[in-house]
C-alpha cells in the first residue's frame, strides 16, 4: 500500500463527515476524546492511571510514579498485576552505560502524550523519547536516544529471574502472590547484554552499538511460560511496524467506544463520557492464552476454547459497570459469569474480588450473586446457572460474611444466621474473633444490608431453578436489615450481640479508623438507602413516602458535623460531599436516582446533573474518589446518558437528566437504541414528557426488554420541573420483597 493510500485510511477511519446546513463539518473519532489524565489526581485517595491498553486485555503499561503532578517517572511495567495492585517487571530507557544507581533513579519527564492506545514522553535530561503501544497479550516500545548511545535496563520488581538469550532476545519470569509471570522480548537491532542479580532481582543491562539513535523493543507476556510469551509475541506483532501496531490499538478502542455516538453537549462534556467510557474497559481482562490459561483458583494450566477472565472487584463493579457491559457487550458478561463459575469449581468457593492471583476477598457481601441474577433476568444466560447457584448458596450459608476474608464459617457467622445481623461491639468491647482484618474490623450494619440484598437475588435464582424451599430460605434472610433500623432514630443503626442498639452512637462519625466497626468506608447517612431489593419496605420503616422524600433531601443538605480535615480523617473514603452524600463512593450511586421511586422525579433530574457538573469535569481533578477500573466512570456513562439501573436483579432502569441531544447505541444484536432529548441544555434539564417506542408514558422508568431490541428513548425537556410525571404511585418504578424479577422480562 502507498503511503498515500495509508494517509487517506488513516483519514477515513478517523473522521466521518456530516452535512448539516450544507456545510460540511468534520467529527472527531470517539477515541480523540478520551483524556486518559483525567481523574490523575486524587481528591484524597488514589488517582486513575493513564493506562494503555486494548479493553479488557491482558498487557495493561502506564509510568510509574505517585500522580500526575509527579514530575518524575520511576520505570514503565511490561504489565500489571490488576487494576491498583501492582506492577509486573521493570524497564527504564537510558543515555549511556548505566552505573550501579541507574535502577532506582527517577527520571523527570516532559512532552507527555497519553491516549487509550498511544502514550510517549520525552526524558528531561536525557532527552530519550519512550514510546508505547499494546496488543492483547504482547507490548512495544520504541525510543529514540539524542545521543546515539542506547541502554535500555529491565528487572524484576519483586523477585525472579531475568535472562539474555540469542538474536537480541532477552527473557524473565517474575514471582508474586504463589504464582508467576513470564515475558519474552526481542530488539530491533544488535544489542549487547549484561545481566546481574541484586536483592534476588535479575537485572540486564542492553546496549546497542555505537550511533544507534533508534531502538524498539517488542515482547509478550505470559501467565504460562516463557515459551508460551515466545508464542504470543510471534502471533500478535509479526514484524517490526510500531505504527501499524498503533493503527490497529487505535481503531480497536474507536470500534468499542464508537459502539455510543452521541450529538450535542459541549466539548468537556464529551471528553468527560469517552474518558469514562474508556475506563469502563479496564476490567475484566482476559488472560486466555491460545486456548490455554493458568488459573490460580487451582493453580494449573487449562486448555478451553472459552476466554478466561479476571480482575473483577465486585463490591465496586456491581452496581454500574456490569450492568452497562450487560447492555453493550453481553456475550463478554456471560464469558465472565462463566470464568467465576469455573473458579469456584476449581476452589469451592466462589470469588468475591477475583484478580490474576485468585480471590482477594476485599470488601463485604456476596455480589457475585447480585451480577449474576441481575445478568440473568437481562438475558444474559450462557453459563452454568446450577452450578454458579450452588456456589452463591454455599457463600452465603457456608462461608464467612466477614469483611475481607473468605473460607468456612465463624461463631459469628452462625450468630448472623440465627438472629439475623451481625453484631456490633460497644465501644468498650474487645474483639472475639482473632480472624477479623486489622483495620477493617466487622464493619457490622454494611455486612448485614449487604448480605440481604445478595440473598434476595438468590432468592430468585432459586425460583428460576425450581427450588421453592431455598427461594423461602432467602427471602427469609433477605429481610434481615430491617434488624438494624432504628426506628426512632430513623437510620441503620448498629446493635450489640445482646440484641440492644449500640450507645453512644453518632451516624455521621461511626467509631473505628475509617468507620470500620459498624459500615463500609461510609457512615450511616449513606447506609440509610442501601436497600435496593426493598425500597417499598424501607420507606415504611422510615415512616412513608413523604416522610422518607424529606429524609433524602435533607442528606444532601445535612452538614458533615466537623471541620472538613476532621471528617475526611475519619471518613477518607467518603469524598465528593453534597451534604451528607457522598459521590466519591459506590454505595451511594443509586441514592440520587430514589427520587424516582418516591413521586419526585423531577428531583432526580436536577441532582443528577448537579453531581456531573459539580464532581466530574474533564480535568486532573475530575474524579471525585477512586475509580476502581469502572465502577465511578459507570456511573457517569449511564447518568450522562440519562438512566442509571438502580437495583442489580431488576431488569428495570430509571431515567435520569440526559445531557446529550441524541445518543446512538449500536446493540450486539445488530440492533440500535437512541435516546433522543429535545430542547435540551443546561438549563434545560427536566423531562417534560416521555415517550418509550413511539408510546407516551406517564412512568420515569422502564424495561431491559423494553431495549434489549434496540428502541427510542424520547423525551421533551424544558426548565421548568413537571412534577405530575412520574408522580402517581401507580407508575412508581418496582422495588418490593415480593418482586418477581421474571415478569418484567
Amino acid at each position: 500500500m502507498t503511503e498515500f493510500k495509508k494517509t487517506m485510511k488513516t483519514i477515513i477511519l478517523s473522521f466521518t463527515v456530516l452535512t448539516l446546513a450544507g456545510a460540511m463539518t468534520p467529527v472527531r473519532a470517539q477515541v480523540e476524546y478520551v483524556d486518559p489524565t483525567i481523574g490523575g489526581i486524587g481528591f484524597l485517595l488514589e488517582p486513575t492511571r493513564p493506562t494503555v491498553s486494548l479493553p479488557n486485555s491482558m498487557v495493561r503499561v502506564y509510568p510509574v510514579r505517585r500522580d500526575a503532578t509527579d514530575d518524575q517517572i520511576r520505570s514503565f511495567p511490561l504489565t500489571i498485576i490488576s487494576h491498583r495492585l501492582g506492577e509486573l517487571f521493570w524497564l527504564m530507557p537510558c543515555a549511556g552505560g548505566p552505573d550501579t544507581g541507574a535502577w532506582s533513579r527517577p527520571a523527570a519527564y516532559d512532552q507527555e502524550k497519553t491516549t487509550p492506545y498511544y502514550y510517549s514522553t520525552r526524558f528531561d535530561e536525557s532527552g530519550i523519547r519512550t514510546e508505547f503501544t499494546p496488543t492483547a497479550r504482547c507490548g512495544f516500545f520504541r525510543f529514540n536516544f539524542p545521543t546515539g548511545k542506547a541502554t535500555v535496563l529491565l528487572a524484576n520488581r519483586q523477585g525472579g529471574e531475568m535472562n539474555a538469550g540469542t538474536n537480541n532476545s532477552v527473557s524473565g519470569v517474575e514471582h508474586f502472590k504463589d504464582m508467576a509471570a513470564y515475558f519474552y522480548g526481542e530488539f530491533s537491532a544488535p544489542v549487547s547484554i549484561k545481566s546481574s542479580t541484586s536483592d534476588n532481582k535479575g537485572r540486564l543491562a542492553v546496549t546497542a552499538g555505537e550511533n544507534s539513535p533508534a531502538l524498539e523493543f517488542r515482547y509478550g507476556i505470559s501467565f504460562i511460560s516463557v515459551d508460551q510469551a515466545r508464542q504470543n509475541l510471534r502471533a500478535e506483532i509479526t514484524d517490526w511496524n510500531f505504527d501499524g501496531i498503533k493503527q490497529k490499538a487505535r481503531d480497536r478502542w474507536n470500534e468499542v467506544l464508537g459502539q455510543i455516538q452521541v450529538e450535542g453537549g459541549t466539548l468537556a462534556q464529551k471528553r468527560v463520557f469517552y474518558t469514562a467510557l474508556y475506563r469502563c474497559y479496564e476490567r475484566m481482562v482476559s488472560i486466555t492464552e491460545e486456548g490455554r490459561y493458568y488459573s490460580a483458583s487451582d493453580h494449573r494450566v487449562h486448555e478451553d476454547a472459552r476466554p478466561f477472565y479476571v480482575d473483577n472487584w465486585i463490591w465496586d463493579l456491581f452496581q454500574a459497570q456490569e450492568p452497562l457491559m450487560e447492555i453493550l457487550q453481553p456475550n463478554m458478561v456471560s464469558d465472565e459469569i462463566a470464568s467465576y463459575v469455573r473458579m469456584y469449581e476449581q476452589s469451592g468457593w466462589m470469588p468475591s474480588f477475583a484478580v490474576l492471583f485468585g480471590d482477594h476477598p476485599c470488601m463485604t457481601g456476596n455480589h457475585a450473586a447480585a451480577w449474576m441474577a441481575d445478568a440473568w433476568f437481562k438475558g444474559i444466560r450462557n453459563f452454568d446457572l446450577k452450578t454458579a447457584y450452588e456456589g452463591l448458596r454455599k457463600n452465603s450459608l457456608d462461608a464467612t460474611l466477614l469483611p475481607w476474608l473468605n473460607g468456612p464459617k465463624m461463631p459469628l457467622d452462625d450468630f448472623y444466621n440465627a438472629h439475623g445481623y451481625m453484631p456490633g461491639l460497644r465501644p468498650d468491647e474487645k474483639e472475639t474473633e482473632p480472624k477479623i482484618v486489622p483495620g477493617e474490623l466487622r464493619q457490622s450494619v454494611s455486612v448485614t444490608l449487604d448480605n440481604s440484598f445478595d440473598d434476595w437475588c438468590i432468592a430468585q435464582l432459586a425460583g428460576e431453578l425450581g427450588n421453592q424451599a431455598d427461594r423461602e430460605l432467602f427471602l427469609k434472610r433477605a429481610a434481615f436489615y430491617t434488624n438494624v433500623f432504628r426506628g426512632d432514630k430513623g437510620i441503620m443503626w448498629p446493635k450489640a450481640a445482646d440484641g440492644k442498639w449500640i450507645e453512644p452512637f453518632d451516624p455521621k462519625f461511626p467509631t473505628g479508623r475509617g468507620g470500620r466497626d459498624h459500615f463500609t468506608e461510609n457512615n450511616g447517612y449513606t447506609y440509610n438507602w442501601d436497600v435496593k431489593h426493598d425500597l417499598r419496605g424501607l420507606f415504611t420503616l422510615m415512616g412513608g413516602a413523604k416522610a422518607a422524600e424529606a429524609k433524602l433531601d435533607q442528606l444532601f443538605r445535612e452538614d458533615l458535623g466537623a471541620p472538613k480535615h476532621k471528617f475526611y480523617d475519619l471518613i477518607p473514603d467518603s469524598t465528593g460531599m453534597a451534604g451528607q452524600f457522598s459521590m466519591g463512593n459506590e454505595p451511594s450511586f443509586q441514592i440520587p436516582y430514589l427520587y424516582n421511586y418516591l413521586g419526585s422525579p423531577w428531583k432526580t433530574q436536577k441532582r443528577v446533573r448537579m453531581l456531573l457538573e459539580t464532581f466530574f469535569p474533564d480535568t486532573l481533578l475530575g474524579i471525585p474518589g477512586d475509580e476502581d477500573g469502572g465502577g465511578m466512570s459507570s456511573w457517569v456513562v449511564f447518568s450522562m446518558l440519562g438512566f442509571y439501573p438502580c437495583s442489580s436483579g431488576v431488569p428495570a432502569y430509571c431515567l435520569g437528566s440526559p445531557v446529550f441531544d441524541r445518543v446512538t447505541i449500536r446493540l450486539k444484536n445488530g440492533e440500535t437504541l437512541r435516546i433522543i432529548a429535545k430542547n435540551n441544555s443546561r438549563d434545560n434539564k427536566y423531562i417534560q414528557s416521555f415517550r418509550l417506542n413511539d408510546q407516551p408514558s406517564r412512568r420515569v422508568w422502564f424495561r431491559h426488554a423494553d431495549i434489549a431490541g434496540g428502541g427510542t428513548l424520547e423525551l421533551e425537556m424544558g426548565d421548568q420541573p413537571n412534577k405530575t410525571l412520574g408522580a402517581d404511585p401507580a407508575d412508581f418504578p418496582p422495588s418490593e420483597m415480593s418482586l418477581l424479577p421474571k415478569t418484567l422480562e
